[in-house]
């Protein structure tokens, strides 16, 4: 029997992270977004939200849950609901903004949007996107069946993308464009979520021309600011990535929607990213929309 000589290597250390027992917070998260996670609630410091005058008062960002509501708001005012109108007031999550006490009275957990609905008596606040579009969708009866098998398959579309878009951003988008190290582990797992996501909607609008049936439902206002967006290559940069030209009925549907005024209109409301003429950082008169210039949208956040 041989002894091994002293001055052999020593054995490889793995680099594999092992849980703790116990998991506990002692640094951020890393990556783009660290600033804003921590694994408790409340509010971090009193901050009273701005009130305006009209109806509805919606705090929110330019993101794509953002642009739902928004979105919503300006299609309800485009079918002449005059009891739709609303002041837009930006949340600068970046800032933290979402940890004020009045923002947490409104939402709880801390993310946008947040609504609140001051046309009765009393103020109403709503928050999680689906919940605010399906208020807004029941309190003016638009934009949802009112019952039957129409009705459901609304829903059943509405609630897939609340269940399905957190694979899509904070899975997918995160490891892939956000996160500070490249992981293949974790991109190629919610790559291929994604891409079977988008097959479900390519499958689906194949046979009809929006998610819930021949009209153009919440169920499509909710799904389009993610998917839609990612099909134009307008989210993570990650067209090319994901090949997304090859859902042809995701594409068609996209261009569709798109190309409608009222979402033209929603989707710049609270942006503060792309060029200044592409960002409405507040709305509280349909005549804001005229007045997108640098300047004068400095003024209007100052």
């Amino acid at each position: 029997m041989t002894t091994p000589p002293d001055n052999d290597p020593p054995a490889p250390v793995s680099s594999e992270y092992v849980p703790p027992k116990v998991w506990t917070w002692t640094k951020a998260s890393g990556g783009r977004f660290a600033a804003i996670n921590r694994p408790i609630a409340g509010a971090t410091h009193d901050k009273e939200l701005p009130v305006g005058r009209h109806p509805f008062q919606l705090y929110s960002l330019g993101t794509p849950n953002g642009q739902k509501v928004t979105i919503m708001f300006e299609e309800l005012l485009a079918l002449g609901h005059a009891g739709a109108e609303y002041d837009a007031w930006l949340i600068r999550i970046g800032e933290g903004d979402q940890f004020g006490s009045g923002f947490v009275a409104a939402n709880p957990n801390s993310k946008i949007p947040a609504l609140v609905d001051r046309s009765g008596p009393s103020p109403v606040r709503v928050f999680e996107s689906g919940a605010i579009l399906l208020h807004l969708a029941e309190k003016f009866g638009a934009f949802v069946p009112k019952d039957g098998p129409a009705r459901a398959e609304c829903l059943s579309w509405l609630f897939w993308q609340m269940g399905s878009a957190p694979y899509l951003g904070g899975g997918f988008g995160h490891f892939y464009a956000y996160a500070p190290h490249k992981i293949e582990y974790a991109i190629d797992r919610f790559a291929m979520e994604t891409k079977r996501q988008l097959d479900v909607l390519d499958r689906r609008l194949s046979e009809s021309p929006y998610l819930a049936g021949p009209d153009y439902t919440i169920a499509d206002i909710a799904v389009w600011p993610w998917y839609g967006g990612l099909a134009k290559g307008l989210l993570y940069g990650a067209g090319e990535f994901l090949a997304v030209h090859e859902y042809r009925n995701v594409q068609r549907w996209a261009d569709t929607i798109g190309a409608r005024p009222a979402v033209k209109r929603g989707r710049i409301v609270n942006r503060l990213q792309g060029d200044p003429k592409s960002q409405l950082r507040e709305r509280h008169e349909a005549s804001d929309f005229e007045l997108r210039t640098e300047d004068k949208l400095e003024a209007k956040s100052a």
